[in-house]
């Protein structure tokens, strides 16, 4: 028989990693269809509303259009915006909304990303190629470079270009990928709940967590209105106590009465209570440095003599209680 229900699911569990320029996140439990209600619009917000820096006039000294050429390149013009296109700068001073750079380049020289940063623009694909000069080769050339949200066509902003500059379209996202998976979590005895787990990338423009953040905080923004006329408040999620047989895992790990390489490789690893061990799981426990075959079996048999079997998959309200209070006995320390 459904349970029958009074009131939504708030979701409780919310984790990240992250590699360089990409980030995983994961969100849970929602309410069985409450996953991709909130996902979606979420991807849909990074894409659209998460800001970069893109060029939006060119000027080069001696050409007068972009199907021109340039003595002493090999590439003609068109063919230097393209490569241009793929330059992904960043403004340093991050009050400013616009910056006008200029260059000049004497060959024989290739030019690349690199060559383009300065002391007010950096760039975060260096390596891009963008052209080759000879012996004969000068380029003289200046950037108007803008910060804006997604794709914004040339004829939007053409006729508000200085003279002589040459229009580009404008491809602000940093986000190179966003996307979405759902899967099936178990809250209690119903495996009905829904976890969901973002993959975002970012072009090193903006960390992919920072951009994450901002989309969250712009998606909710949209809902302010709402707000503030019916005064709404969101509900707070109500403190949990825990039942008194979870008190040894807030016990220091020296109560476990480990041998002192597997005492001593925890420690290093920064581990002080019981409760990690068990929060971290086998596969997490494994990947400690210096912990050895015999290590990890004695680990794994302490916590079975407590009541704490690696394989115990712990109710979401426990273990949301039981992070929060080692969060602030190591806080403490």
């Amino acid at each position: 028989m459904n349970k029958i229900k009074t009131e939504v699911l708030i979701p409780t569990e919310f984790s990240y990693k992250k590699e360089g320029n990409f980030a995983q996140i994961e969100v849970y439990p929602f309410e069985s269809g409450f996953g991709v209600s909130v996902a979606h619009p979420i991807r849909r917000t990074l894409i659209a509303a998460t800001t970069g820096y893109a060029p939006v006039g060119l000027k080069i000294e001696g050409v007068k259009h972009e199907f021109d050429s340039l003595k002493g390149m090999l590439e003609d013009v068109a063919s230097f915006i393209i490569n241009l296109k793929n330059i992904r700068f960043k403004i340093k001073d991050s009050s400013k909304d616009e910056v006008v750079v200029d260059y000049t380049f004497v060959g024989p020289k290739e030019v690349k990303g690199e060559d383009l940063i300065t002391d007010e623009v950096d760039v975060v694909t260096p390596e891009e190629y963008i052209a080759t000069l000879n012996e004969e080769g000068e380029l003289k050339l200046s950037l108007i470079i803008k910060k804006g949200m997604g794709f914004v066509a040339v004829e939007n902003y053409r006729d508000t270009l200085p003279d002589g500059f040459i229009g580009l379209d404008a491809y602000f996202s940093p986000i190179r990928k966003v996307v979405y998976n759902i899967e099936n979590v178990l809250v209690e005895d119903d495996p009905n709940f829904e976890k969901v787990i973002f993959e975002v990338e970012t072009d090193g423009q903006i960390d992919p967590i920072d951009a994450f953040k901002d989309a969250v905080n712009n998606y909710l923004n949209q809902f302010s209105v709402f707000s503030k006329e019916f005064k709404l408040e969101t509900k707070k999620v109500e403190s949990f106590s825990l039942p008194e047989e979870y008190n040894i895992l807030f016990e220091q790990i020296e109560t476990l009465n480990l041998r002192s390489r597997s005492f001593n490789a925890l420690d290093r690893a920064g581990i002080k209570f019981v409760g990690e061990l068990v929060l971290m799981g086998k596969e997490k426990i494994a990947n400690i440095k210096n912990l050895g075959t015999k290590s990890l079996e004695e680990i794994f048999e302490k916590l079975e003599e407590i009541g704490f079997s690696i394989n115990k998959t712990l109710p979401l309200d426990i273990k949301k209680a039981i992070e929060e209070k080692l969060a602030k006995l190591k806080g403490e320390e």
